[in-house]
């Protein structure tokens, strides 16, 4: 049997993507030497066109002054609008669907406000059990601010006793039970603790079924996974686009509102300046006249040079494009578990699915005796990586600026400090 460095060789010499590491900047070591950066989960690299797009904009900033809304070699005033399409591809959803703005737990505030309207009888959310702590907090928030007690009507949806991954089944049951009580369905795509993809439009449609509202929280979904969002039929979306979508710390984040909600009339909704119709913004009226689809949620003026890193990533997405890159994913989580077989299961627990098709590219590494010292042994041998309290260590192999070979060199480093153990 062809052993893992051979594997490892020849599948970085067949990758047709092994270009785009040559894209971004790698952190390196005292000595010069590339880290092992399996980090993208937690922040993505910077692709190394970004300064010269941010730099465009402050140049035309610094020549055009205000005029640069208008005459910017890029028109500020349509900034946003170009980042749409190329958004949308990565999504899954249609360009009208789409919008780039704020922050992830701000977007996610302003889809409930829309997308929330619990009443008696009908007041529950539902999320994963395993939410990231800021998704617990804005959903708490708008239960109480609603009237309503988090006590009582926010519902975790578990898994069976003895996993850590949630079945169809476990949906199924929860939704036989409280189906008719919720009001909305808010789950994170991909779980930032396990790397479990679930499958959308599955909980789209049971959802809806029992009359809920379904959106989701594609924070660690946008860029790694295909979410196909229109095709789900999901009510809306948010995620953040410095993970796998490589546009700095902090970046802003997107937002999805489907297409059937796109004449919204009179239901609530928090607006703004740039939610007005283009054509009346400028004459100042006092009457609110909302743009079509996902852009009315928009409440101000885009800031430029927060959106040139997302103009820069997303460039280098559209030339690799997501199909090639999610089936390079599958390869290389294939090959890491492949290199990874041999752990010993008494010392760490491989979180993630096997089916394919139910994992991006994270590979959540469950310490059976957590302890962080050891985590900072491996970072002590150049490999970037995370620590999710309290047992996991997340590494994620992303398709465009890592290699067949990081994995395989992870993989030994890993193992020979577990021997030390």
């Amino acid at each position: 049997m062809e052993n893992t460095f051979d594997r490892a060789r020849k599948l970085d010499l067949a990758d047709e993507l092994s270009d785009f590491k040559d894209k971004f900047h790698i952190p390196k070591n005292k000595e010069g030497k590339d880290k092992i950066y399996l980090c993208g989960n937690s922040l993505g690299l910077q692709p190394k066109s970004t300064k010269r797009i941010i730099e465009q904009e402050l140049d035309d900033w610094a020549d055009l002054g205000v005029d640069g809304h208008v005459n910017a070699k890029n028109p500020w005033l349509s900034y946003h609008e170009a980042l749409s399409e190329p958004m949308a591809k990565i999504v899954g959803a249609k360009a009208s669907e789409v919008v780039i703005m704020n922050s992830l737990t701000v977007n996610l505030h302003l889809m409930m406000v829309s997308f929330y309207n619990p009443v008696k009888g009908r007041s529950k959310i539902l999320i994963e059990y395993s939410t990231f702590p800021s998704d617990v907090y804005a959903v708490k928030s708008q239960i109480r601010f609603h009237g309503f007690n988090p006590e009582t009507d926010l519902l975790f949806l578990k898994p069976k006793r003895n996993s850590s991954l949630i079945t169809r089944d476990d949906i199924d049951e929860m939704l036989a039970i409280h189906g008719d009580e919720i009001a909305l369905i808010m789950i994170g795509g991909v779980n930032y603790y396990t790397g479990q993809f679930f499958n959308l439009k599955y909980i789209t449609n049971a959802g809806h079924k029992h009359g809920c509202v379904v959106g989701f929280d594609l924070a660690h979904g946008a860029g790694n996974i295909q979410p196909n969002l229109h095709e789900t039929g999901a009510d809306f979306a948010v995620w953040c686009t410095y993970k796998y979508l490589n546009s700095g710390p902090g970046a802003l984040s997107g937002a999805f509102v489907h297409e059937k909600h796109q004449d919204w009339g009179e239901r609530p909704r928090f607006e703004g300046w740039w939610g007005t119709k283009k054509t009346n913004r400028f004459k100042m009226k006092h009457e609110f006249e909302s743009m079509s689809g996902a852009e009315a949620w928009q409440l101000s003026n885009p800031p430029i040079m927060a959106m040139a890193p997302i103009k820069a990533s997303l460039a280098v997405f559209e030339e690799a494009g997501m199909h090639r890159l999610r089936e390079k994913s599958k390869l290389m989580v294939e090959f890491a578990l492949d290199c990874l077989e041999d752990l010993p299961q008494d010392q760490i627990k491989i979180l993630i699915p096997q089916d394919p098709e139910a994992r991006g590219c994270q590979l959540s590494l469950q310490m059976q005796h957590p302890d962080k010292s050891f985590f900072h042994e491996l970072e002590a041998r150049d490999i970037v990586a995370d620590w999710r309290e309290p047992d996991v260590i997340r590494i994620a192999p992303v398709p465009l600026y890592n290699t067949f070979m990081d994995i395989f060199e992870f993989s030994n480093i890993i193992k020979e400090e577990l021997s030390k153990i």
